[in-house]
């Protein structure tokens, strides 16, 4: 059975938005408003504002990271996971895709954002001169932030930014030297965060090859799990929770005949409610009014605490 409790689903007092982010190792973020109720679900009393906060704040940052997708990272943490992942690879292979080449698109785009501030992708395709258009623009991005030049800056009014790393954090991201200490981080955080778990999970979770997943492995020491909640636990987890991404398999958490009602295929990984450890139904939210589609018998008391939880934290 994973534990809930390492991936702080029972909600220990005290930790902040920084503190959660840390422990979880990063947050897929590809999905803003997912990603902050996948905190709100890890925390009692947390709001969206103090996470918006943290990010305004620079305490956690917004940018692509293992397996080349966006999370929020502990600013910390940054130059560790800047060297296992700074593969500019498939980047590269999505602006020629795009028709963005030349030998000067690191340059280019490093150019385009130092000094701007956050800039919106129309803002910055404008200052791009038309090298760039589209998606085109947000792949430059990613390459910039594979070099340690750019990360994501917060939403305007429900759009997304991209800001010169030294204009949001004072400096580039600057890659860990030694990366034995990078994979030793790694596997540790990793370990805390998943019991339990094995280096093929590790490899699938992070997009490393399976020989520098066991080499991290091996680096690293075990944590001992925390003690299990006895209390029945009901979490509305949303759409690509750490708690079913985390993980190579799935199976585990989510019963064999509901697998395609939660990951029905494309990419979708649908948002769950958790009782004591497994998938017992999914749900949806329109503004703050949550709908559940229950597999079976959820605990009616817990489940409207935690309904009325998701309001709190939207409202807050």
């Amino acid at each position: 059975m994973r534990s809930v409790e390492a991936q702080l689903l029972h909600r220990p007092p005290g930790p902040g938005t920084g503190e959660v982010v840390r422990h979880l190792l990063a947050v897929q973020a590809q999905d803003v408003t997912a990603a902050c109720l996948g905190l709100r679900a890890r925390s009692a009393t947390l709001t969206l504002a103090e996470v918006e906060a943290a990010w305004a704040g620079r305490e956690i940052v917004r940018t692509w990271g293992f397996r080349g997708t966006l999370h929020f990272t502990h600013v910390d943490d940054l130059p560790w996971v800047h060297a296992l992942t700074r593969s500019d690879t498939a980047a590269r292979r999505r602006l020629a895709e795009e028709g963005v080449t030349g030998d000067d698109l690191p340059a280019l785009i490093d150019g385009a954002l130092a000094g701007q501030g956050p800039l919106t992708k129309a803002e910055l395709e404008d200052r791009l001169g038309g090298r760039a258009r589209g998606q085109g623009v947000v792949h430059l991005v990613a390459l910039a932030a594979f070099h340690g030049l750019a990360v994501l800056g917060p939403s305007r009014a429900g759009k997304p930014t991209y800001v010169h790393a030294a204009d949001w954090l004072g400096a580039p991201v600057r890659p860990e030297p030694d990366r034995e200490r990078a994979l030793r981080e790694l596997a540790l955080r990793y370990r805390r965060a998943h019991h339990p778990a094995t280096p093929e999970d590790l490899a699938a979770w992070s997009g490393l090859p399976l020989g520098a997943a066991r080499t991290a492995w091996r680096l690293s020491a075990p944590s001992a799990p925390p003690d299990p909640v006895r209390a029945p636990l009901v979490r509305l987890l949303p759409a690509f929770d750490e708690y079913l991404l985390g993980w190579r398999s799935r199976d585990p958490v989510v019963p064999a005949g509901h697998a395609r009602t939660v990951f029905p295929g494309g990419g979708i990984l649908r948002p769950v409610v958790l009782v004591d450890g497994l998938a017992a139904g999914v749900w949806t939210r329109k503004g703050a009014e949550v709908t559940v589609s229950p597999f079976g018998e959820i605990p009616a008391g817990p489940l409207a605490a935690e309904v009325e939880d998701v309001r709190r934290f939207l409202a807050g």
